[in-house]
């Protein structure tokens, strides 16, 4: 375990140097590409602070999600900036929704900046996970592998070999960046990267995390959720393409409709007699990030046949 190097009087935490390297390296990615795209970096230029904002409050939020017993029984731990917490993907999703209202201003599309965003976020995360090895963060399950490591550190619960997951997930995000670079270069159409990273990713995270041993938001959930998901954005997706043809009295009819349905679902759910399984709260969003993903690029493609 190399949590922290002391040079002298000093302390450099290991974790914190991979996640700056990271930054700066994504970052640096993500500017190239956007050049290479010809998208204007003119609001980048105009609105810096808001962007480091809300890459450090995404950051932020999604580490206290993660953790959210640890903040619950200390809350005044929540404005302890430098205690640790922080999320490098929270931290992308951040950008990203502060890149979703900037860009409906502008003549570029927010799926564009996805297709930017996505191949940097993903070299990123490489060094956010090599971090998080050396440091004992979001460590494996006991194995008898080869590869398996020990750590003898108070927040890491086995002190047996456990699955070195975070260099799994290191390997897997590095080979993903040099695989959107390829489809980047042989796309016809925009989204291809955003759908074809976004579809990996997801099936990266749901397998990579049944190797997870630390502490995880569970998720009971039913096969029949899946099947209702499914149909939920199926039918946003209908909604969405039709909407521009419907009067304003169709409008609101679809939406009662579509709320009524979904609504009594929710309202229902409790008392079906299913049998439930466990998931990780990563593996549900992944679930979720891949279903709005493949609506939002099939609706854009159709709205700008075009790009």
């Amino acid at each position: 375990m190399f949590e922290a190097i002391q040079i002298g009087p000093f302390i450099i935490w290991t974790r914190l140097v991979f996640l700056l390297l990271g930054i700066w390296l994504s970052t640096e990615f993500f500017l190239r590409l956007a050049q290479s795209a010809n998208l204007s970096l003119q609001h980048f230029q105009e609105h810096a602070w808001q962007y480091v904002v809300a890459f450090l409050l995404g950051g932020r939020v999604f580490a206290m999600i993660a953790d959210y017993r640890v903040y619950v029984k200390d809350l005044p731990r929540i404005f302890v900036f430098w205690d640790g917490g922080f999320s490098y993907l929270g931290g992308a999703i951040g950008v990203a929704i502060l890149l979703y209202f900037v860009t409906r201003s502008q003549r570029s599309t927010f799926l564009q900046w996805l297709d930017v965003l996505l191949p940097a976020t993903t070299l990123g995360l490489v060094f956010s996970w090599i971090g998080a090895f050396a440091a004992g963060h979001a460590y494996g399950r006991p194995t008898d592998f080869l590869l398996g490591v020990t750590y003898d550190a108070m927040n890491v619960r086995y002190a047996v070999p456990i699955h070195p997951v975070q260099l799994y997930y290191a390997v897997f995000y590095f080979a993903l960046t040099f695989l959107l670079l390829i489809i980047r270069k042989r796309a016809k159409r925009v989204g291809a990267e955003t759908l074809f990273g976004i579809i990996l990713a997801t099936v990266g995270t749901f397998f990579f995390e049944y190797f997870r041993g630390d502490f995880g938001i569970p998720v009971f959930a039913m096969k029949l959720d899946f099947v209702v998901l499914l149909m939920l954005f199926i039918s946003l997706g209908i909604f969405a393409v039709i909407e521009l043809r419907l009067s304003n009295k169709a409008i609101i009819i679809c939406e009662a409709i579509l709320g009524a349905v979904y609504g009594s679902y929710l309202v229902a759910r409790p008392f079906m007699p299913f049998e439930t399984f466990e998931l990780r709260f990563s593996q549900f969003l992944a679930i979720l990030s891949l279903l709005a993903t493949v609506v939002y690029v099939v609706v854009h493609r159709r709205k700008y046949p075009h790009l």
